[in-house]
């Protein structure tokens, strides 16, 4: 069964030959692969390991040598992950395995330590470096006075490391390393303004419900290495898939696999936990875009796609996912509509997206494959870091992100218009964009599974989708509509001149082409070379990075609708005219305005998620710690005292009966005692 899109057919990729396969001509002769020390996925994850450390202990005082040692890492990072790309078409059945520090000793646990790379997980690595890489080139523009940019592109670097560690962990113990390291670096990256309250304690709650969430996951990996007896994720996968055979999996998979679904949610801000990612925009832009864009929050569809052979049979985990997912994915992009920082839609927007890849994993089945949700990280990575990096820039010129600051930012800086346009098209999922490729694909592998054996989490799955498609579609138009508000100049013109004007030369519309021509000028003026050059390159991915999703090297078998295709395409089409009409009227444009202001703050504040923290977690937790000081002072501790003032009372009961004074008996007892050791003495 092949793959087919409209008007196109692919092969099924079982009937390749993978050791065949060659990059596509570009006139560019076929060369062996570089026979160098190591494999390109360790360089992949030593070199920003090595740029990180780098970084801090090198730098001393200097910025700019930091940010040289930053970039250098970023481009040897993106080289060793193209190199990797190559050698993988050199490799028998797309797959190349390669260790690390060696088998640690574990006793009867095996612990391998080694690294695998397949072509889905070769594209994110890709992906990854090309995203970090422009965040270290743009934070250095973007941070240029800032006394701290030798620690933030250090992390940066680390950060590019653990994340792809966890791409390439063909190890529990290698994915736990590089999954608590991307929770400690986000925990520095958010809190980097440390001097800011709210960047301390956004910081500090990104921490503490990710570390929260982490319980389960670790537990959830202790709990299948332990059963499978080796640390080797390939040889868990498959000592657990044999297991699950009968028809229904062991209690102990169960259970292993809802711990890892519950640390992924943790991680990647899905219900209950998705009130930490909209906080994290206390942190600098280049940071929120490496965290949204292409770490972090992505880490967890990264795991369950190495663990998709055991998620795809055991229907509980699934089916926890899929709930968790699906309402994620709808209440999150509901949120993001009634948002008052452009900042936090994108933030919200964020957290919708991030649950559609993994609702797409709940949805996939054996036969579809997890690649849908692989395709949908990759796609996501271009248009949300364009975003956030084109929002930055615009924040810089106008002072803010918020709505009121923002409005008319693409109709006066001209140069940031398609920037804004097509990240939002991506959003969105307009064809021909990115995001219209892996949605749609989504969307397909839903429906498969909701046709075939994927059950009841893929029919959730598949309704969340559809109903998602234009939510997405409004707010990206809000916004738009907001960024393309006339500008007051305009307005003004078009309140005194409705009527017709006769010009008598183009004398006249000089004024006009001089204030665009300012704003051009002051917006690439504000902005380095290189950082303008790195959003150019994530616009550009936005449009072609399509062709990503027709590669013959995913092994997912989907069949799109077109019917369902058209449909969502309509109900977008009429989302976005609705936000339109409801903007008419508003004289900022901002179709958020027409949404009653309890229900717009309430939305600003995730709907009291952070007050039920605290009201079901923090509170009791405080509690319980305060009632166990208490027991340990005055109950643990007391018997100690007790036993320490009993003794003070025997004492002093002892010394009160005792007579002070030597009675002449005790006296004699004495002396017969000095006799006979004078005697002793003088007979030896």
């Amino acid at each position: 069964m092949s793959r087919t899109l409209p008007g196109i057919s692919l092969p099924d990729p079982s009937e390749l030959s993978w050791a065949d396969l060659q990059l596509p001509s570009l006139g560019i002769p076929a060369l062996p692969v570089p026979d160098l020390w190591g494999t390109p996925a360790q360089w992949a994850v030593l070199v920003p390991l090595l740029a990180a450390l780098a970084g801090v202990t090198l730098s001393g005082r200097s910025n700019r040598l930091a940010a040289w040692i930053g970039v250098a890492g970023g481009l040897g990072t993106l080289a060793a992950t193209v190199w990797q790309l190559y050698a993988l078409t050199r490799a028998p059945g797309a797959r190349r395995t390669s260790g690390t520090l060696g088998a640690l000793p574990l006793g009867e646990l095996d612990a391998p330590l080694g690294l695998v790379v397949t072509w889905p997980l070769a594209l994110i690595a890709v992906t990854v470096a090309t995203v970090a890489l422009v965040v270290q080139v743009y934070a250095r523009w973007y941070l240029w006075y800032d006394p701290r940019y030798r620690t933030f592109a250090g992390t940066v670097s680390l950060f590019t490391a653990a994340m792809l560690l966890t791409v390439h962990a063909d190890d529990v113990l290698l994915l736990i390393v590089g999954w608590e390291v991307m929770g400690w670096c986000s925990f520095l990256l958010i809190g980097h303004h440390s001097t800011k309250n709210a960047a301390r304690r956004a910081a500090s709650k990104a921490l503490l419900v990710t570390r929260t969430a982490d319980i389960g996951f670790v537990l959830g990996l202790v709990i299948l290495a332990g059963g499978a007896g080796t640390t080797s994720i390939t040889r868990i996968v498959e000592h657990w898939s044999s297991s699950a055979t009968v028809p229904e999996p062991s209690a102990g998979l169960v259970v292993a696999m809802l711990l890892v679904v519950v640390g992924v949610a943790g991680k990647s801000a899905l219900f209950p936990f998705q009130d930490w990612l909209p906080d994290a925009m206390e942190g600098p832009t280049p940071a929120s875009a490496l965290i949204h864009a292409a770490t972090m929050v992505a880490a967890g569809t990264v795991v369950l796609t190495h663990l998709f052979e055991l998620l795809a049979v055991t229907d509980p985990a699934r089916l926890l996912l899929a709930v968790l997912a699906s309402v994620t994915v709808l209440g999150a992009a509901l949120l993001a509509f009634a948002q008052g920082d452009l900042k936090r839609l994108l933030a919200w927007s964020t957290v919708s997206q991030v649950a559609l890849m993994l609702a797409a994993l709940a949805a996939a089945t054996p036969a579809t494959g997890p690649d849908a949700a692989a395709q949908h990280l990759v796609a996501h990575a271009w248009f949300k870091a364009l975003l956030f990096l084109s929002v930055g820039w615009l924040g810089v010129l106008v002072g803010g992100t918020a709505m009121a600051l923002v409005a008319s930012g693409a109709r006066r800086y001209r140069v940031l218009r398609r920037r804004l346009a097509w990240g939002l098209l991506g959003l969105a999922g307009v064809p021909p964009f990115v995001g219209f490729f892996s949605k749609e694909l989504i969307l397909g592998a839903a429906e498969v599974g909701a046709l075939t054996t994927g059950g009841v989490a893929s029919v959730i799955v598949l309704s969340s989708v559809g109903a998602a498609a234009p939510l997405t579609a409004a707010y990206c138009m809000r916004a738009w509509l907001v960024l393309d508000r006339r500008t007051d100049a305009e307005q003004l013109a078009a309140t005194y001149h409705q009527g017709g004007v006769e010009r008598i030369d183009d004398f006249f519309d000089e004024p006009v082409v001089l204030h665009e021509a300012e704003g051009l000028e002051r917006a690439e003026a504000a902005i380095s070379s290189s950082a303008r050059l790195g959003t150019t390159v994530l616009m550009l991915m936005t449009l072609l990075g399509a062709a990503v999703a027709l590669l013959p090297v995913w092994r997912s078998d989907v069949h799109l609708n077109l019917q369902l295709l058209l449909v969502t395409l309509l109900l977008m089409l009429v989302a976005a005219v609705a936000v339109a009409l409801a903007a008419r009227g508003v004289r900022t444009r901002d179709a958020g305005a027409r949404v009653p202001a309890n229900v717009s703050i309430a939305a600003e504040r995730g709907l009291g998620a952070d007050y039920a923290y605290r009201l079901l977690v923090a509170t009791p937790v405080l509690a319980l710690a305060r009632a166990v000081a208490w027991f340990d002072a005055e109950v643990l501790d007391a018997w100690v005292r007790g036993g320490g003032a009993g003794a003070h009372l025997l004492g002093r009961a002892g010394d009160w009966l005792t007579p002070r004074r030597a009675t002449p008996a005790l006296a004699l007892v004495l002396g017969a005692v000095l006799v006979l050791a004078g005697v002793g003495v003088v007979t030896r």
